[in-house]
């Protein structure tokens, strides 16, 4: 009898110091199905990517299988994606969103007290209408950079390019109401708004980047990834990349509930290892992503602001 319950009292001691999450049968993380070279799912075709294969590596280093919640993320004036993230995570889709670009808007506090959940792999129309009550979250130290660079057209091929100043003269292509057009459109006071032609934003790279192939535009400011995702599509592109870096840029990393520090604590330990092996930036390779290591601040502050006032 003594016996037993000294097994009892070291399995109860044992389960107190075991993070919660420890339980779970596997690491699920949530990723945008389209979002390319990072993430993508297809039907009938194998799930690929950079933040696929990280995401793998992770769940290795913790032990645990995979699961992949997939979702949609829309790019519209209603949408929030640091909102959604929160309403997938909230209502335990998963317990932790990928690629997560770390601002200190998008890690604050929310100011709302339920979001709606975003389009997901598996959604029912109840889940469409219905709102999530959401709480704070907790992010993970940054495993890659996500910068703005300029793409020029191939006849543009000599244009030393060091700043925004240097696309003088030339006809720009930009997205509506994305943070490269609020670069653009107020730089050195509108010095550049004659030149500027917008698209709607939301219609993919092929026809932002394809304006600059063809001719249509001469150059443009876009994500980084994006470029990555046009010349795996377009190998025989002749589009130059300028090798120009935007100043201000966000980090990407896992976000998670702030309930979960546990999980996010080893995570973050697990990415450790992995950045300190190179294995971050060889995955990032072997999925056609060029590779850019995070750079201070590893949260970036009030990005429209700093915008404002750049010249």
């Amino acid at each position: 009898m003594k016996l037993a319950m000294v097994v009892a009292v070291l399995f109860a001691v044992l389960a107190s110091h075991s993070p919660a999450w420890s339980s779970e049968a596997a690491l699920r993380v949530c990723l945008d199905s389209d979002l390319p070279p990072l993430s993508v799912h297809r039907k009938n075709e194998p799930d690929f990517g950079f933040d696929v294969t990280l995401a793998e590596a992770v769940a290795n280093k913790l032990g645990l299988a995979l699961q992949i919640q997939w979702f949609e993320s829309k790019l519209d004036e209603d949408s929030s994606p640091s909102l959604e993230a929160n309403a997938l995570l909230s209502d335990h889709r998963c317990s932790l969103v990928g690629a997560y670009a770390l601002t200190r808007a998008s890690l604050a506090a929310p100011d709302e007290k339920t979001a709606k959940l975003p389009e997901f792999l598996g959604a029912t129309r109840e889940d469409r209408r219905r709102r999530v009550a959401i709480a704070p979250l907790a992010a993970t130290k940054p495993y890659i950079n996500s910068p703005l660079t300029v793409v020029l057209n191939a006849k543009f091929k000599d244009r030393h390019v060091v700043s925004i100043d240097d696309l003088k003269g030339l006809r720009i292509v930009t997205e509506s109401g994305t943070m490269a057009d609020a670069i653009l459109m107020t730089f050195k006071k509108g010095a550049f708004i004659d030149d500027i032609v917008h698209l709607v934003p939301g219609r993919g790279d092929d026809l932002l980047l394809s304006y600059v192939e063809h001719g249509d535009a001469d150059a443009t400011l876009l994500d980084l990834r994006r470029l990555d995702s046009y010349r795996a599509t377009h190998p025989e592109t002749k589009l130059i990349a300028s090798g120009y870096y935007y100043a201000i840029s966000a980090n990407r990393g896992y976000v998670g509930l702030a309930s979960e520090s546990a999980l996010v604590s080893s995570v973050d330990r697990a990415l450790s290892d992995l950045q300190k092996t190179g294995t971050i930036a060889e995955l990032a390779r072997a999925a056609g992503l060029t590779y850019r290591p995070p750079r201070e601040p590893l949260v970036v502050g009030d990005v429209w602001k700093k915008i404002l006032h750049m010249e």
